[in-house]
């Protein structure tokens, strides 16, 4: 169980339609006998992991799988923990692991809706922080599904699980509030920025209740969590052309823009439903698309819709006192439908000698499939590897 940010992750154990799990209380430290003994100081961190993940997209079929699966545990309600599974040591072990809540979340007993106007279990919050996440963006072209009733569901319900979050808000105190965490003894902010609403206009009043990309905003924000001691900012985007692998020309002068800025330091993007390329920009890098990390698309659906990417960048404090990403690995994902609906890692399905020779290619050539998608702006050539 990893603790950072100020809030320690804890296990999640019941997940029941209302019934939100109780946050457990921290353990005294156990007395101490004698004289304390004197210890140094700690050196000053070098060196820091941040995984990242593409949408929580969760349509009907998966919100039925959620509940089978409580169903069979014996409980009410929805779980999305055994959905999520296969990522948890990979999420769980990262000093910092990012999350997109792509779709509003509603009360415990619904309604739950698809598309167009997503409402999804709020127990989707208490997997993510299960699986180790420790933050997420929710500024996505669904944000104002469900309106500000909406937004304050799915903020407060991230609050209950410790997770923190930036991209909408409750206030214009809480939007003006940079999300800065305290990583290993690194503060690193995180900003969180969509390239519309699906036409639903913010509410009167409240300009600040979701984020839209504005490149000035942006820098505005990355300057102001800088300024409250942010040593590193990463910024999720919600952004470009859906299923189209390729990133269009507006997330190319984007990303050259604000990578830019020495105010920001990578680019984590989603949106596209599909993975999009990896680039390094100068020593920076850009994450174009992630994929659908969950989903459960019709299955007349283009498989490379259930692709999806974790990678972890590895920053490295240099010589001048600046973090850079020092190294990038991506493990691709692939979420599966039947039998059941699952997140598989890819790398390790491959190779599963328990798993049918022909299951094995089948997922070998969808990790090709992904990894190509990678590499279309010569990301392995700029020293992207896969996990190690």
């Amino acid at each position: 169980m990893k603790v950072k940010a100020g809030i320690a992750l804890f296990a999640v154990l019941a997940l029941a339609a209302c019934d939100a799990p109780e946050r457990q209380a921290s353990q005294p430290a156990a007395p101490t006998t004698g004289r304390a003994t004197p210890t140094a100081a700690p050196s000053p961190r070098t060196e820091l992991t941040v995984v990242a993940a593409g949408d929580l997209l969760v349509h009907p079929p998966l919100t039925e799988q959620a509940a089978a699966d409580a169903r069979r545990s014996g409980r009410g309600g929805h779980d999305f923990t055994q959905v999520l599974a296969a990522v948890r040591d990979r999420v769980s072990a990262a000093d910092l692991a990012i999350c997109h809540m792509e779709t509003p979340l509603a009360e415990p007993t619904g309604p739950f809706t698809g598309w167009p106007a997503f409402s999804v279990p709020p127990q989707l919050a208490d997997a993510a922080a299960w699986a180790g996440f420790d933050t997420c963006s929710t500024a996505s072209n669904h944000s104002l599904d469900t309106g500000v009733a909406g937004i304050a569901r799915t903020l407060d319900n991230l609050d209950r699980v410790g997770l923190h979050h930036t991209g909408t808000a409750r206030s214009a105190a809480e939007a003006a509030r940079p999300n800065i965490l305290d990583v290993v003894g690194v503060k690193v902010g995180q900003l969180s920025y969509s390239l519309s609403f699906n036409d639903i206009e913010l509410p009167d009043g409240r300009p600040w209740a979701a984020n839209r990309i504005d490149p000035d905003a942006i820098l505005a924000e990355a300057r102001r969590a800088r300024a409250a001691g942010a040593e590193i900012v990463i910024l999720s985007l919600h952004w470009g052309t859906e299923y189209q692998n390729e990133p269009n020309g507006d997330q190319h002068d984007l990303a050259r823009q604000l990578l830019a800025s020495p105010d920001i330091d990578l680019i984590v993007g989603h949106h596209a439903h599909v993975v999009q390329p990896f680039e390094k920009i100068g020593t920076k890098w850009v994450a174009y698309g992630m994929g659908n990390l969950t989903t459960r698309f019709g299955d007349d659906s283009p498989e490379n819709t259930q692709d999806a990417v974790v990678p972890e960048f590895t920053f490295r404090r240099t010589a001048s006192g600046r973090w850079e990403v020092a190294d990038v690995t991506v493990l691709p994902t692939w979420m599966e439908y039947r039998p059941a609906a699952r997140v598989i890692d890819l790398v390790t399905a491959s190779t599963d000698p328990r798993l049918p020779t022909w299951r094995r290619a089948d997922y070998a050539r969808i990790h090709k499939r992904i990894m190509g998608y990678v590499d279309m702006r010569g990301a392995l050539a700029a020293g992207l590897r896969p996990p190690h």
